[in-house]
């Protein structure tokens, strides 16, 4: 018999508890669909918030990324400026884009990246611009954009989300309006 390599009974041990777990899932999910009793349900929600694997986070919902979106089209255009604005999530995937109207071609990407610098770092892009005389490597990272325009959108001081706004003619117009969406969710 052929002796089987590390990697092989890894993976082929990983396919086993998936299916066992799966299974499991079914039997459960089959059990509740034809008791009406809720402790098992009850007991396997205690089991995974007590997992000291699991992390919980803070993410915002798509109306409140709306809602801050809003608030910055809404400050831009008391301006008279035409933007773009982007809100992403803790991990940099957008939840929603509005390409104001007039604003140029290149600022919906440019907010997008913009948003995502400012949740990566928890800080304005104005503030990252200022390091870039340190670690001039930064704007080396794809999908960033060391320009004044992003905004971290904080609970309890960490990052929850990013506000990117391009359009405007100056970068410290554009995190003006960032500002505004993220105390648009402070109301």
């Amino acid at each position: 018999m052929k002796k089987l390599s590390l990697r092989t009974r890894v993976v082929t041990g990983a396919a086993v508890v998936v299916a066992a777990l799966g299974a499991g899932t079914f039997g459960a999910m089959s059990a509740s669909a034809s008791s009406p009793a809720a402790a098992p349900a009850a007991a396997a929600v205690k089991a995974d918030t007590s997992n000291r694997n699991l992390q919980q986070t803070t993410h915002l919902t798509v109306a409140a990324a709306t809602k801050a979106a809003q608030a910055t089209l809404d400050a831009a255009k008391k301006e008279n400026q035409r933007i773009s604005v982007a809100v992403v999530d803790r991990n940099g995937n957008t939840i929603v884009t509005l390409r104001g109207d007039g604003a140029g071609p290149q600022s919906p990407e440019s907010a997008v990246k913009k948003a995502y610098t400012a949740v990566s770092w928890n800080a304005p892009t104005s503030e990252l611009v200022k390091r870039l005389e340190q670690a001039p490597n930064l704007k080396d990272i794809p999908g960033t954009l060391f320009l004044g325009g992003g905004a971290p959108v904080q609970v309890k001081g960490a990052p929850v989300a990013g506000i990117g706004v391009a359009g405007a003619p100056s970068g410290d117009l554009d995190e003006k309006f960032a500002q505004a969406g993220v105390a648009a969710l402070a109301r």
